[in-house]
């Protein structure tokens, strides 16, 4: 594996970032936009998925990293509970909630393969060098 040097050169945060966007999106264009409470929860949780992954980065140590990762994954999970709370609430069409469901899914399981990844690394980050 490549260093990384910024969080930002992560895939998984770059995914994050993307299906962050998409929520955004659809709090902007769909009567979500007057569900104030739904609407902030589910910005923050998708939020909170590319944040602890910044987080976790910056924080340069392999123990921190993974607790941030496993925080990112519990809000991707988070997130993908209230877009069946979208859908339920016709916010959200069965195609985009299959969709998105999808991308949450497929995220969740690459932050816990670098998770595993980890796991199996000796890399303990800079502040132990």
């Amino acid at each position: 594996m490549a260093t990384i040097k910024r969080f930002e050169d992560l895939d998984i945060w770059q995914e994050a970032r993307k299906l962050s966007k998409e929520i955004i999106l659809i709090s902007k264009e769909t009567d979500l936009k007057s569900d104030f409470r739904l609407k902030d929860q589910i910005k923050a949780s998708a939020g909170s998925v590319m944040d602890n992954i910044a987080e976790g980065f910056e924080r340069n140590g392999n123990l921190e990293f993974r607790q941030f990762l496993s925080i990112a994954k519990g809000s991707a999970g988070e997130t993908r509970s209230q877009l069946y709370r979208l859908f339920d609430n016709d916010y959200i069409n069965q195609e985009k909630l299959n969709s998105l469901v999808s991308e949450y899914e497929k995220l969740s399981d690459r932050i816990n393969n670098f998770i595993t990844y980890l796991n199996n690394n000796d890399f303990k980050g800079t502040k132990f060098k």
